[in-house]
């Protein structure tokens, strides 16, 4: 496996990568053209220009998380067929970089969903943090504005202020469209994009849901186990795969993270692992990676990744903010450096265990 970071670009993130590059393992970055819209295609010299930004630091652009989907190919709209003929430019543009990996996700309107952006832990530091019961008290429109308002100054991915000014017309664009008809959709998206996939040896790795579960009366299809094979036996494609994370299909305390990875093999192109810790099954937040300080067996996690062969790049996932950092909130340097660190300790008392 090869550890990275998620990293937004020099223009976006308090984190730079001089810091990433000292991170003891940290070979790689995962990145992406944070200012493109969804939809568009992606300019060759764009492309070209980070990746050299990141290997002049010394690291790897070892993937890109995300090229965002139009939203007129999650409903199946008439126009579809355009924007997916740019998502196929982009995905030749990056192939002829060198680029082999993309991470996207099939959520309609919201890429994730979290109640609280700073929920103080007994330590002293901050945690994303989601309740049910939140939710249910909140239109879209009041979540978007509270977590705006906790940001930190951040724009944060999927929850862009120029796509939430349009949260009712989203909204009523996907009236009509249920676990079917967005399952349909994936499968055309899918069956369009694997012959460009195969001539450049591009993986595509959906993101779960997150939570794992219906937000809004919104559908929900990547969410466990049956419907991530469901969704890898309509389209069976080596190249179409997954990005296995730990945090979001852990929402739901139903689904067996070392199971569902076992059930992968071959087909977890790039994992997310991060800790959870459970109050209620509707009340979760974000803990420190250590298997202790949550609710998930980190070990088992990671057994099963080394288990089943898994050799794609890995990251730690949303960190606490700690020692008084102002930075996206879970994407600060501090305790991602310390996950990413703790993940290479249990990655390597696996692999000696194994000789």
């Amino acid at each position: 496996m090869q550890m990275t970071l998620r990293w937004y670009g020099s223009k976006y993130d308090t984190v730079t990568l001089k810091q990433i590059r000292q991170i003891p393992g940290v070979t790689g970055v995962i990145s992406t053209l944070y200012a493109t819209e969804p939809g568009e295609a992606w300019k060759t010299a764009d492309i070209l220009s980070l990746k050299k930004e990141i290997q002049d630091a010394g690291l790897e652009l070892a993937g890109i998380e995300s090229v965002n989907i139009h939203d007129a190919i999650k409903i199946g709209s008439p126009d579809r067929d355009r924007f997916i003929d740019n998502y196929i430019t982009t995905l030749e543009r990056l192939g002829q970089a060198d680029i082999h990996l993309v991470c996207y996700n099939f959520m309609p309107v919201f890429d994730w969903t979290r109640t609280e952006l700073a929920r103080m832990r007994p330590d002293g530091s901050t945690v994303l943090a989601y309740t049910q019961e939140a939710v249910d008290a909140l239109s879209p429109e009041d979540m978007f504005a509270s977590i705006n308002g906790d940001a930190n100054g951040s724009i944060l991915p999927g929850w862009e202020p120029q796509r939430m000014a349009h949260i009712k017309e989203l909204f009523a664009l996907y009236k009509d469209v249920d676990e079917e008809k967005l399952f349909a959709n994936l499968k055309y998206f899918l069956e369009r994009i694997m012959p460009v996939c195969d001539k450049y040896d591009i993986n595509m790795a959906i993101h779960p849901d997150d939570p794992a579960w219906s937000v809004f009366g919104l559908p929900r299809i990547i969410i466990n186990k049956a419907n991530i094979l469901r969704m890898m036996k309509m389209v069976d494609n080596p190249h179409n795969g997954v990005t296995f994370c730990s945090g979001s299909y852990g929402t739901n305390l139903e689904n067996d993270l070392p199971d569902m990875i076992r059930s992968l093999k071959g087909r977890i192109h790039f994992a997310h692992v991060r800790n959870l810790k459970f109050n209620s099954p509707t009340d979760f937040e974000e803990s420190a990676h250590l298997s202790r300080d949550g609710s998930f067996d980190m070990y088992q996690i990671m057994l099963a990744l080394y288990e089943t062969g898994f050799n794609g790049p890995i990251r730690p996932d949303h960190g606490r903010m700690i020692w008084d950092e102002v930075a996206m909130p879970g994407y600060g340097l501090y305790d991602r450096a310390l996950g990413a660190t703790y993940l290479n300790g249990l990655w390597e008392a696996i692999e000696k265990q194994h000789f």
